[in-house]
């Protein structure tokens, strides 16, 4: 086949009538290199397309070494078809990790959006806690999270009962005054 007289090599790529002399020479041969590799007819149509669009890109770079364009031809072809195999072994892999696993359906997707929505709920409330002044805050998270009587939380601040009810007074009127931020945040940008 590379005893015949072809076109140079380099004006596959920009030549269509050298591609097409290219092309009908060679296209059995890598045709059936191809199909020796891999079972699936189908799959072997399309990567002997895939070889031969490789050679419209690779055409300009041949240097003629190494045997010839034929050599050259195969060694393209080589690297598609390698090309495929490591593609469908990620492929196989990734199926291999998500077969088995239950794949989230609308009620899932319903509780994840209502824990996301809880979550950033949380945060806000987070940030305002945190804006308070330390001994109001230790004594509204000792009395509405940690469930003690003010009179408790007063104790194990170390401070009189009547400060704790002032405390606890103020970051109660400080949560009310500040507004709490819409249940989707500002962090959609239109």
């Amino acid at each position: 086949m590379g005893s015949r007289t072809e076109p140079p090599v380099r004006s596959i790529g920009t030549d269509p009538a050298a591609f097409t002399d290219f092309y009908r020479a060679h296209v059995g041969e890598v045709t059936r290199f191809v199909a020796r590799r891999v079972a699936d007819p189908q799959l072997a149509a399309d990567l002997t397309a895939e070889v031969f669009l490789a050679v419209i890109e690779a055409a300009e770079h041949y240097r003629g070494s190494h045997g010839g364009p034929r050599t050259w031809l195969y060694g393209i072809a080589r690297n598609v078809i390698a090309a495929e195999f490591r593609r469908s072994a990620r492929e196989r892999r990734a199926e291999g990790r998500i077969a088995g696993r239950r794949l989230l359906d609308a009620d899932d997707v319903e509780r994840l959006v209502e824990k996301i929505d809880a979550v950033r709920q949380f945060r806000a409330l987070h940030r305002r806690l945190q804006a308070l002044p330390e001994g109001e805050r230790a004594v509204l998270e000792l009395v509405a999270v940690d469930g003690l009587t003010v009179a408790e939380a007063a104790a194990a601040l170390g401070i009189r009962p009547v400060a704790a009810r002032v405390r606890l007074h103020r970051a109660r009127r400080a949560m009310r005054a500040t507004p709490f931020p819409p249940l989707i945040e500002t962090e959609v940008i239109t």
